[in-house]
């Protein structure tokens, strides 16, 4: 037989780091070893039981069928509504992109719009898929690294300085993940004072995480804060982290027109529709009562508090308070070019995890797959005594290293 050669845009991508750390981490359970997962990047609570009970009526209704490739106008409506009501941004259905996931919303996107060579400003650190789909269109990312002392915020004069001819997108993402940072309206304001001078660039903003905030941090958008960037800002959210829907696979966006066009033409040779039950349920997700968000939100806050305070008893981290998401980054600086007990030298964040993991069972994200090192991504979305117990094991793991 022929021996398979991959594509050279596969070549150019690899795959989701998290994925792997969760999926190693399923095996490990599998083969019957103690371990406390902190990689996934889903809440552990369960779908809303009014947005469950309107996807078995559709399902009884007979809402089976394919359906317009980037979403049901019943759909188009509800987001419609959820931009003005929380964001004050009016679109018409010709404006509105669903799709599979907010992954989907991004790929199409940038497939749509993406040439060899153009550039596509992204602050570090990022969510792992923005470059590789950048670079699977063939273009080129342009990684503008954060600080801590920054609060992981791009900057003005950062961006500025990353801003060429060749930028056809600049990447937002608040709140982050993986640092949980949050943009305020002053933040995003500089943000918009230097995009405004660019009239070229185009904005895509991940506000997947927009319920997710905790202290009274208010939500902001770029396109909100400065209308007149508002023809050029595709604003990406989603069902999966607000209102549990992971599995249900539904993004969407508000953007221009032609661009919203060019997308679903992507759909339509590739996903076509996003699953029209899951679509019917997201109506009543929009629409429906969002009081459960409080206590979900109080809860998450409560194990961010816990596992900040743990992490910084650990020898050789530091860790900020991040302002939203499931997710804290805490550097692990101090351990690198220490030794384990096993004999094993942390040279990397990568190391650290490796180790980590091999040592005491707990399961992270490594920093480099998320472009700043080094650090180390825990997500917060598991109970409790989950977490207090791998914090536990990651200040035993960090005072036995040498």
């Amino acid at each position: 037989m022929t021996e398979f050669r991959q594509s050279d845009a596969l070549a150019r991508i690899t795959p989701s780091p998290t994925l792997a750390m969760t999926q190693l981490a399923r095996d490990l359970k599998a083969r019957g070893k103690d371990v406390i997962s902190l990689s996934v990047g889903e809440p552990d609570f369960d779908t809303p039981d009014h947005i469950k009970d309107a996807a078995i009526a559709a399902i009884r209704r007979g809402e089976t069928k394919y359906t317009p490739v980037d979403g049901i106008p019943e759909l188009k409506e509800a987001i419609i509504r959820k931009f003005r009501r929380d964001n004050r941004l009016d679109y018409t259905p010709a404006q509105i992109s669903v799709a599979p996931g907010g992954k989907a919303v991004i790929y199409n996107a940038i497939m749509a719009s993406v040439n060899a060579g153009d550039e596509v400003v992204i602050p570090a650190p990022y969510w792992v898929s923005y470059p590789d789909i950048v670079q699977l269109a063939g273009g080129k990312p342009v990684i503008v690294k954060t600080s801590p002392a920054d609060g992981f915020l791009l900057k003005r004069d950062a961006l500025e300085r990353a801003l060429t001819p060749r930028t056809k997108w600049v990447i937002l993402n608040s709140p982050s993940n993986p640092s949980g940072a949050a943009y305020s309206r002053a933040a995003l304001r500089e943000l918009a004072d230097v995009l405004v001078e660019h009239p070229r660039v185009m904005i895509l903003t991940d506000d997947i995480y927009e319920h997710l905030l905790y202290y009274g941090h208010e939500f902001a958008t770029i396109a909100e804060i400065e209308p007149s960037l508002f023809d050029r800002t595709l604003t990406l959210n989603g069902a999966s982290k607000s209102y549990a829907m992971t599995g249900w696979r539904i993004g969407y966006a508000g953007g221009p027109t032609k661009l919203v066009a060019a997308m679903a033409k992507i759909m339509s040779q590739s996903t076509t529709n996003p699953c029209s039950i899951s679509q019917w349920a997201t109506v009543a997700a929009l629409d429906g009562d969002h009081a459960f968000l409080k206590a979900r939100n109080d809860a998450f806050r409560a194990r961010r508090d816990r596992v900040v305070s743990m992490l910084k008893k650990a020898e050789g981290l530091s860790c900020r308070m991040p302002e939203g998401a499931f997710y804290v980054y805490p550097s692990c600086a101090g351990a690198i070019g220490r030794t384990a007990p096993s004999g094993k030298r942390i040279l990397s964040d990568e190391d650290f995890a490796m180790t980590l993991l091999d040592a005491e069972g707990v399961a992270v994200v490594f920093g480099g797959a998320f472009g700043l090192s080094p650090h180390f991504r825990i997500s917060y979305a598991t109970s409790m005594d989950a977490l207090e117990e791998a914090c536990r094991r990651i200040q035993r793991f960090c005072a036995a290293l040498r």
